[in-house]
């Protein structure tokens, strides 16, 4: 009976050891789940070794996925237990339905979450915004970055107005030198993103508009929407061969390399721009179609960080969310990755000249998101995938204008009832 009695606390105290074995295993190791792999360098040679000289018990792994891929393989990995325990944060409803699913924790208890504004917390919160379920990062401006060289040698200054932009593109295309205007629409975002919502926010009025597309006082098929939709279409021709083929990463490469004279950007490819680029770089902001005085920039929360409600080490992830509060990351990660823009209310430094160009326009210009990340994405078709593909379709004359309009508010109407 005695050595039943041993053999079972034997094999209990084992047990108990194992645990705590794997306890100890999860405990000091954390993974980042982002579609950020543009940046992995710099987390892994800058961001994670100033965690480590404070917390240097706590193993870091910056894990990316691709960025048009990255919410469909994230999403798969949380519904199937292997995600990692820190999830970088899409905007608005992305986020908000992993909330809703119980896959990510509120933050609101964080020690630092103070040091963000209402503003900067609305990407990350529930509607009533009772909860905030991520730590704000920081935001992105799109706008167009030029090659300055290219642009002294074919004899052109920095376009203010629309019909300058087309003067410019077509001095450039007559040139023959360069590519006029880099943007390919083979990933098919790129033309939602650096074009749709880059000059569209001039036609629609910014945030007016875009709480009227949400309240159902505007549509898509309205004439704001369209005209957006013709500028970009109106690019085609000095976008440069095969472009319906170029990739994100192709576009990237074509304009660091010097083979073109405008990109159309967002601040988050300066840093990607400051590694491979040989050239000097200036920045412009969307110009202004005629008739307009007041310019609008895409000035868009675009990134925070949450706690997967499943990780099995949530004190050490508390400790690098509380981190990413303090001026210290907001400096290291706006310096280190010109071009993302902290959210928190410490003022940062821009040391980059390009961006801090890009943030200067906050000077000049009113601030929107891009319109179609909140609430308007929440049903099938998806607004923010449709406008992908619908943009792109536009660009290579496949889609009118006017028809793009009508797809997107079509689809819209199939799910979303505004409340009048």
């Amino acid at each position: 009976m005695r050595r039943t009695f041993k053999a079972a606390m034997g094999a209990e105290v084992a047990a108990l050891a194992l645990l705590a074995g794997l306890a100890s295993a999860q405990a000091g190791s954390l993974k980042i789940e982002s579609w950020r792999n543009d940046d992995a360098d710099i987390w892994n040679s800058k961001i994670i070794p100033a965690f480590n000289k404070q917390y240097p018990d706590i193993k870091i792994e910056f894990a990316p996925s691709a960025p048009k891929e990255y919410n469909a393989a994230l999403n798969a990995r949380l519904d199937g237990g292997t995600a990692g325990d820190l999830i970088t944060c899409r905007p608005f409803d992305a986020s908000l339905a992993l909330y809703q699913k119980h896959q990510l924790d509120g933050v609101d208890g964080l020690k630092g979450m103070d040091n963000f504004s209402d503003v900067a917390k609305a990407a990350w919160q529930t509607d009533d915004g009772k909860t905030t379920f991520c730590v704000p990062i920081a935001s992105v401006i799109a706008g167009f970055i030029y090659n300055k060289e290219a642009f002294a040698k074919v004899g052109v200054s920095e376009p203010k107005t629309l019909e300058e932009f087309h003067a410019v593109l077509e001095k450039f295309k007559k040139d023959g030198t360069y590519v006029p205007l880099v943007m390919g629409t083979a990933d098919q975002w790129e033309a939602a993103t650096m074009g749709f919502q880059n000059v569209g926010p001039d036609y629609w009025k910014g945030e007016a508009g875009r709480a009227n597309l949400i309240a159902g006082k505007e549509k898509l098929t309205d004439p704001q929407y369209v005209a957006a939709f013709k500028e970009i279409a109106s690019w085609a021709p000095y976008l440069g061969s095969g472009f319906q083929a170029q990739t994100y990463a192709d576009s990237q490469n074509l304009f660091s390399l010097g083979k073109g004279a405008i990109y159309a950007a967002g601040s988050w490819d300066i840093s990607t721009f400051r590694g491979q680029a040989k050239f000097a770089m200036g920045a412009f902001p969307p110009p202004q179609p005629a008739g307009t005085t007041d310019c609008y920039i895409s000035d868009h929360t675009d990134i925070a960080m949450g706690i997967n409600a499943a990780s099995k080490n949530k004190e050490d992830a508390k400790k690098f969310l509380e981190w990413l509060t303090t001026p210290e990351f907001a400096t290291i990660y706006a310096n280190a990755l010109p071009g993302f823009f902290p959210l928190a209310k410490t003022p940062v430094k821009v040391e980059d000249d390009v961006a801090a160009t890009m943030v200067g326009w906050r000077q000049t210009c009113k601030s929107t998101i891009r319109n179609s990340y909140q609430i308007l994405s929440r049903g099938t078709p998806n607004l923010e995938n449709e406008l992908w593909n619908v943009s792109a379709q536009v660009v290579n004359g496949k889609l009118t204008p006017d028809a793009a309009g009508k797809q997107l508010q079509d689809g819209l109407d199939k799910w979303y009832k505004p409340a009048k």
